[in-house]
């Protein structure tokens, strides 16, 4: 009976505490202690190959990825038709309703390349007409946050430049699957019926997703003919079949009934945009990342302020450690608060903000012993699927996609499949500010891909979804690695920290510090020095993102791949 009761108090909340009250419980452990390598904490060993590898959100999505490598075709033509199958498989995080952002190593030239495949909002839709409707944020869910989904169009831009199969057969997998049917997975269908209370009062919602007028059980078999069949069309008809054929015009008609403002003449003009990836050079090591309108520089900004400090030193889970990472993040994010946005419409000081002497300011402003309660800019001027594929050539693609909120804005066009993203939502409504709303402008994104270099070559594809825990959680994964020598299942699977409250890019600025949420494996004295330092600590669940990465080794010529084990997360190679 002793054994019981300690199991279940085991299992109870890590640790819950306010300014004034601190209540500990205690903390719940996930630990291998049977493991006889490796970090007690990681939930299995790398997955290790020579001729590919894929690390996807969804294991049927990883399969398919494997076919189309064992096939004959390369990393990108993998990496599309795995992503068209998590639109079936993971309709809560990705979707052809969505957008799309990439970072790609090309083996042949030895380059990086950058894909920014985010959408644009409606060219009809003024900042005047949200002023009009008495609004002061624009609405999470309906039409009004809706943007051109770019995903389609970054499809075809990645398979233009680089692909080798035809689409008909890289989209053929998930075809098949989406008439056939496959088994729903557990996390899925627990966020598939979450969705109902959101968005099922939308129409078409449950005429796509609940045809038997229920959401599915785990293991139960789901099929969406009506995507199949649009899959088919793109498939067929390329790029042009989805913003400018049946589909876009399906769209139009959809969106006017709704009172939206998503037009035809919205899709037919959109386009997808190469980018140079930025980089900063963290202990030998250069992390890549893509330009604003995304977030991905945050993760540079905090990784240059670490540098700065002996990171291995503090030891992993040390509450100098905790500290330092928590108050780096809320300078980085003071300045994504203000300055991220679309760069067609904004002059973004990137190369300072990313700069090591701009860290070296900022990291002045760091008390070792306090908490901040306010940060701001240093210069006066959402859920989602992430995969990574390699190739025997040598080919690495970091790719992720996402519709924001789950499943989107709740916009299902009639009989298409799918459900419309809600991007829009992550406009601000003050004019004065950077990523304040205008038509055909790109909002800012929360979405972003990573690579790491060393030597001019590729040492890393990897990301982590969720939101705005994605900076947070890329520096978290290089330091993993870089500063306490985890190898690449360990660097996702060690526990993370996040830091949430911090000034928004909607326009909404941080005034009281915001809170720290920590998984479990972080001690209890640990817990209590942060408190002490002015620390806020509250429990979370489920926003620690979704991580996929795969490592090169140069030396040995293999892939070491790593995946998720918050979530479905699957790496396989051969």
């Amino acid at each position: 009976m002793l054994t019981i009761i300690t199991k279940t108090f085991q299992r109870m909340s890590v640790f819950t505490a306010t300014t004034s009250m601190l209540v500990l419980t205690c903390v719940a452990q996930s630990h291998a202690y049977d493991r006889v390598t490796g970090q007690t904490f990681a939930s299995r060993s790398e997955v290790i190959a020579q001729q590919g590898m894929a690390a996807t959100s969804q294991p049927l999505a990883t399969q398919v990825a494997l076919d189309i490598l064992k096939s004959g075709g390369n990393a990108i033509d993998a990496a599309i038709a795995a992503n068209a199958m998590l639109g079936l498989v993971e309709p809560t995080g990705c979707g052809i309703g969505g957008d799309l952002y990439a970072i790609i190593w090309d083996a042949k030239t030895q380059q990086l390349h950058g894909l920014n495949a985010s959408g644009r909002s409606p060219q009809s839709l003024t900042l005047d007409y949200f002023k009009e409707q008495g609004l002061t944020t624009i609405p999470k869910f309906g039409a009004l946050p809706v943007s051109v989904p770019g995903a389609v169009d970054g499809w075809f831009a990645m398979h233009g430049k680089f692909g080798s199969k035809p689409m008909t057969e890289l989209l053929a997998p998930a075809i098949q699957y989406a008439r056939d049917g496959f088994p729903v997975s557990e996390l899925i269908s627990y966020y598939l019926h979450r969705s109902i209370a959101r968005i099922g009062q939308y129409e078409g919602f449950k005429e796509t997703y609940m045809p038997n007028g229920k959401m599915p059980n785990t293991g139960e078999i789901f099929k969406n003919p009506m995507l199949a069949a649009t899959y088919e069309k793109i498939a067929t008809g390329g790029r042009d079949a989805f913003y400018k054929g049946d589909i876009a015009r399906t769209i139009d008609s959809y969106m006017q009934r709704q009172g939206g403002f998503l037009s035809y003449a919205d899709l037919a003009s959109h386009t997808s945009t190469w980018v140079e990836p930025v980089s900063a050079n963290y202990r030998g090591y250069d992390v890549w990342e893509l330009p604003p309108n995304g977030q991905g520089i945050a993760a540079l900004q905090i990784l240059n302020i670490m540098e700065r400090y002996d990171v291995e030193g503090m030891g992993f889970g040390s509450p100098e450690y905790i500290h330092t990472f928590v108050e780096a993040k809320k300078l980085a994010f003071a300045d994504r608060a203000k300055f991220y946005a679309d760069m067609d419409f904004n002059t973004i000081p990137v190369d300072t903000l990313i700069s090591k002497q701009y860290a070296a300011q900022r990291q002045a402003l760091i008390d070792a012993n306090k908490a901040a309660k306010r940060v701001d800019a240093g210069l006066n001027e959402g859920d989602t699927i992430y995969l990574t594929v390699a190739d025997k050539e040598g080919n690495m693609v970091s790719l992720i996609q996402s519709n924001f909120r789950g499943m989107g804005s709740g916009m299902t066009p009639t009989g298409l499949g799918f459900v419309l993203q809600n991007r829009g939502e992550l406009f601000a409504l003050d004019p004065t500010h950077f990523n304040a709303y205008a038509p055909n402008k790109r909002p800012f994104q929360t979405i972003i891909p990573a690579f790491i270099t060393k030597n001019n070559q590729p040492f890393m594809s990897f990301g982590v979804m969720g939101g705005g825990a994605q900076p947070q959680m890329h520096a978290q994964v290089v330091m993993n690695m870089i500063d306490f020598a985890m190898n690449t299942q360990e660097a996702g699977d060690a526990p993370r920290i996040l830091h949430s409250g911090s000034a928004q890019p909607t326009g909404t600025e941080m005034t009281d510090g915001g809170y720290v949420s920590l998984e479990s494996g972080f001690s209890v004295a640990t817990r209590r020095e942060l408190i002490k330092k002015g620390h806020v600590l509250r429990d979370v669940s489920g926003a620690f993102g979704g991580y996929q990465a795969i490592r090169y080794d140069k030396q040995n010529n293999v892939y070491f791949g790593a995946s998720e084990s918050r979530k479905d997360g699957h790496a396989a190679g051969y």
